[in-house]
């Protein structure tokens, strides 16, 4: 079934949209998950929030870039605020990690239930180092 002018969008998907533009209205785009970007001693953190999926890992992987090209000694990842990802966003958390001259400076902090899940369910736990807190990851 196509949605349009003739056919409104289920409740759900209205409700998402509206929570989205209303959580986001602040950063400028309604595809951008960037909290922040912030340095923490010798590490680059980039905060990330809401749910990440194929619409938001555009921004996701730009912010990415961004910060490998300034050559961190360590990028962690924080997603204490981070809702739900998708395998779009898992790859482009890869490839981060692969862009980086060193694999091992490259760390996830404080990932939800969901997350931490999904992390678990596509295997990549066991090659992104995953920290309960943001300070165990800075370090």
């Amino acid at each position: 079934m196509e949605y349009g002018a003739s056919q409104p969008l289920p409740r759900s998907a209205r409700r998402r949209l509206r929570r989205r533009s209303e959580s986001l209205a602040e950063l400028g785009s309604d595809r951008d998950p960037i909290v922040g970007l912030a340095e923490r001693g010798d590490a680059l953190v980039l905060s990330l929030a809401g749910e990440l999926d194929l619409y938001t890992a555009p921004a996701l992987r730009e912010a990415l870039r961004r910060a490998v090209e300034r050559s961190p000694k360590r990028l962690v990842v924080d997603l204490a605020e981070v809702t739900f990802v998708d395998s779009t966003v898992l790859g482009a958390l890869v490839e981060a990690r692969s862009q980086l001259a060193r694999g091992d400076a490259f760390a996830l902090a404080a990932p939800g239930l969901e997350v931490r899940r999904a992390l678990e369910v596509s295997g990549l736990d066991r090659h992104f180092s995953v920290h309960d807190r943001i300070e165990t990851a800075i370090e």
